[in-house]
C-alpha cells in the first residue's frame, strides 16, 4: 500500500532530483547525500537507518514496537511487496509474491495484519498507483497471519480498496475507496464485515486515514477533486468522527499537508509538509516531516534533509518516529530507504 498521492509526489520529487542532476556540473547541491552511517542533520533527533531495505516507502510498528511492516522491493522482485522485519533490519519475510502490493498494517494483537494487493486481478489492467485518474481497479484487500498464510480476502469488488489501517482497539479496519474516480472513506469490523462509508464527497477526494488512540476519532489528508492530475496538488488535514460526524478541518494554508499520522498520546500527529527547495537554483521540493500540536496548532519540524523525508509512522511508546528518505540514495538513484529518528526527548 503506498498511500497513493504519496506515490505521486515522490515520482515528481524523483524526476526534478534527476533534473537537478543534470544541471550538477553548474550548481553544487545545497546539501549532499549522506554517504557514510551519520543520517542525521543539523537541528534534527539522532538519525539511523534501517538495513537491508534497499528500496522501502510505508512502513508501520507492531505493537510491540519490535518489529515493522513495510511496503518494500527488494532486488530480486518485480513489484513492491508486503514485508515484515524486525526493527534491526532483521528476519526479514515477504507477505505475499503475487501481483503488487500496497499499504499494509498490524492488527493490535500482532498476530494478524492487513494488506492491499492485486493478486488476484492480475488479468485487469494494472493501472497507476502515482495517478488517481488510474488507480488500479484491482487492487483489494487481505487479512494473514505474520507468516502471510490463512488469508483471508476481505474486498470483493473490482473497486480500489487501499489506504488501510487498524483501529487501536482492534475492532475496526479503516480504508479507502474508489468508486467512479471519487475516493471516500470506509470502515468495517475486524473480520471484514459490516462495510459503512463515513465520507460522502463528491468535491473531495479523502485517503491516508489513521484512527486517533480513542478509536473513534479518524485523522487524514485531502485534496479538492478538481486538482486530480495535478503534480503540486494542495492537500488539507481534517478529523472525523468514524460515524461520519465531527468533522474538522486541522491545517489551513494553501500548501500540500499529508501523510498524518497520530501519537499515542492523542494530542499530536506526525505529517509532511512540502516546503520550497533551499537552494533556487535546483528545482527540488523539499518534503519535510512536522509534528503538530492539536490543542494549540503549533507545528514543530523534524527533519532537515533538502530532499524527500516523508511517510512518518510513530511507535506504539512514542518515542521513535519511522519514515523513508532519500538522505541516503546517491544523486540519480531513484529509492527510499527506511529510517528511525529518537524523538523522545519531543517537546513543544
Amino acid at each position: 500500500m503506498m498511500k497513493k498521492p504519496f506515490v505521486f509526489l515522490f515520482m515528481l520529487f524523483m524526476t526534478l532530483t534527476l533534473i537537478a542532476c543534470s544541471q550538477s556540473k553548474k550548481t553544487p547541491q545545497s546539501k549532499p547525500y549522506k554517504p557514510a552511517e551519520n543520517f542525521t542533520f543539523e537541528n534534527e533527533f539522532p538519525v539511523k537507518r534501517i538495513p537491508n531495505f534497499p528500496r522501502a516507502a510505508e512502513s508501520y510498528f507492531s505493537p510491540d514496537g519490535k518489529s515493522i511492516i513495510c511496503q518494500a522491493k527488494m532486488d530480486d522482485d518485480t513489484a513492491y511487496h508486503a514485508y515484515t522485519a524486525t526493527i534491526d533490519g532483521k528476519n526479514i519475510r515477504r507477505i505475499n509474491d503475487k501481483g503488487e502490493d500496497a499499504c499494509n498494517f498490524y492488527f493490535p494483537s500482532g498476530d494478524k495484519i492487513v494488506w492491499t494487493s492485486t493478486r488476484d486481478h492480475l488479468d485487469m489492467p494494472k493501472g497507476d498507483w502515482s495517478d488517481s485518474t488510474q488507480y488500479p481497479q484491482g487492487a483489494e484487500l487481505y487479512i494473514s497471519d505474520l507468516e502471510g498464510k490463512n488469508i483471508k480476502r476481505i474486498t470483493n469488488n473490482k473497486y480500489y480498496d487501499a489506504e488501510v489501517s487498524v483501529s487501536p482497539d482492534g475492532k475496526w479496519i479503516l480504508f479507502g475507496r474508489q468508486i467512479n474516480g471519487n475516493m471516500d472513506l470506509w470502515r468495517m469490523k475486524s473480520d471484514g464485515t459490516e462495510e459503512f462509508q463515513i465520507t460522502h464527497t463528491p468535491d473531495w477526494q479523502e485517503g491516508g486515514a489513521f484512527y486517533m488512540p480513542d478509536s473513534e476519532t479518524i485523522i487524514y489528508r485531502a485534496w479538492k477533486k478538481e486538482y486530480d492530475g495535478q503534480r503540486r496538488k494542495p492537500m488539507t488535514i481534517f478529523t472525523i468522527k468514524h460515524d461520519g460526524t465531527g468533522l474538522k478541518q486541522i491545517t489551513h494554508d494553501d500548501g500540500t499537508n499529508w501523510a498524518p499520522y497520530p501519537h499515542p498520546d492523542g494530542k499530536h500527529f506526525a505529517f509532511v509538509k512540502v516546503l520550497p527547495p533551499s537552494d533556487p537554483a535546483i528545482p527540488m521540493p523539499n518534503f519535510e516531516i512536522f509534528m503538530m500540536n492539536l490543542e494549540t496548532g503549533k507545528q514543530t519540524r523534524l527533519t532537515y534533509f533538502d530532499g524527500f523525508d516523508g511517510f512518518p509512522s510513530i511507535s506504539p511508546d512514542g518515542k521513535t518516529l519511522m519514515f523513508s528518505s532519500s538522505r541516503a540514495t546517491p544523486p540519480g538513484e531513484r529509492a527510499l530507504q527506511l529510517f528511525l529518528m529518537d524523538i523522545s526527548n519531543f517537546k513543544d
